[in-house]
């Protein structure tokens, strides 16, 4: 099996298995980390792995590079196990060196294609090296909390937001401008500006996670002005996508709706999070909001599009055009879902859970016929 096929599926089941563990009373933080660190940290890393190359135009990774998915997945088990105690406490130190040393090696390979591509890369391509020095400074943390537990409330917030907002937020809004295109293929006038978005927007994302990480745990008006700066980058984007496609065809693809109902999620999650300085919404259930209502779409909308070109590799072919109307098929439902979703979670209704286990669950069913089906 492929290893970015292996990925994906990998993924969808991480995520089946921390609604599971959730049901079962598993706390919070191990449940979150087998969605996070065993199921949408390997994937993304995946998906890094996969664009820098189409963004540089230069040559595939090396097994190397291409093996380095396995061993954040590895780390990410390990810590499961160890916030669960079936480990000792010195294992997270282990897991958060061997996430470290993955992210330094990824980011490095990406700046070594930037210097060495012909003309100018995409601008998508830094985003990525913003996503994963992100993740570095998060995992960096978690030493100090170990040694100091005093501190472990305030920097284990820090850790969420730069994992959430910065690896993920800013690996899902450097890539969301070029692949919901790819999803619509021809349709509309097509998202010119992309590339300027991207060019120009980097410093104001990278700002907006710094601020949020920051004033989560210092003053709330940093925080906000970190969502507002994050906000205005999503917005601009789904305000283009508006323009060079209408919503129209957005809706009725089952790639690019998910796709588009993620960017629409992360805004209103952001939003959220402003709400809850001003004590106007709590933050207890922002976690599982932003699974359903940013993380499952984006997962969901990218698998649709990209499985079908990572098992079905090389020119287009009717078994990838079958695999993809198997997994877009519903997509549109799902996406109003997993955003339903979020929005009930986010205000703590457990409403929520069954519309998340329903969207879930019909991606799931998808996976299954898509892979089960011979043209």
């Amino acid at each position: 099996m492929p290893m970015l096929v292996y990925l994906g599926i990998c993924a969808v089941l991480a995520f089946l298995s921390a609604g599971a563990a959730a049901l079962r009373g598993v706390p919070p933080a191990p449940t979150f980390h087998i969605a996070f660190a065993v199921g949408a940290m390997p994937l993304v890393f995946g998906a890094i792995i996969h664009f820098v190359p189409v963004l540089t135009r230069s040559a595939g990774a090396g097994a190397v590079v291409r093996n380095l998915p396995l061993a954040v997945q590895s780390a990410g088990i390990v810590v499961v196990l160890g916030l669960a105690g079936s480990l000792p406490a010195w294992s997270l130190h282990a897991a958060a060196t061997v996430t470290a040393g993955a992210a330094l090696a990824l980011a490095a390979w990406i700046v070594g294609r930037l210097r060495t591509t012909l003309g100018q890369p995409h601008p998508g391509a830094r985003w990525y090296v913003a996503a994963l020095a992100a993740l570095l400074v998060a995992v960096g943390l978690v030493p100090f909390w170990l040694a100091r537990p005093e501190l472990r409330g305030a920097l284990r917030l820090v850790h969420l937001h730069l994992n959430t907002l910065g690896f993920i937020g800013l690996a899902a809004l450097g890539t969301l401008p070029v692949l919901l295109p790819t999803a619509l293929g021809g349709q509309g006038r097509g998202d010119t500006t992309a590339g300027m978005r991207l060019a120009r927007d980097l410093p104001l994302a990278v700002a907006g996670v710094a601020l949020a990480a920051v004033g989560t745990v210092t003053e709330w008006p940093l925080a906000a002005a970190g969502a507002v700066l994050l906000a205005a980058v999503v917005l601009r984007h789904l305000g283009a996508w508006q323009d060079a496609y209408g919503s129209g065809p957005i809706v009725r693809d089952g790639a690019a709706a998910p796709l588009a109902a993620a960017a629409l999620g992360f805004a209103l999650l952001l939003a959220h999070g402003v709400a809850h300085g001003t004590g106007s919404a709590a933050a207890r259930p922002a976690i599982a909001a932003f699974a359903a209502g940013f993380l499952l779409p984006l997962v969901s909308g990218a698998l649709t599009q990209l499985l079908p070109v990572w098992r079905h590799p090389g020119a287009d072919s009717p078994q990838r055009r079958d695999m993809r109307r198997f997994l877009a098929s519903g997509g549109t439902l799902r996406a109003v879902l997993f955003l339903g979703a979020g929005v009930l979670l986010a205000f703590d209704r457990n409403a929520g859970f069954a519309l998340l286990a329903v969207a879930l669950g019909t991606f799931a069913g998808a996976l299954l016929r898509a892979f089960a089906h011979r043209a």
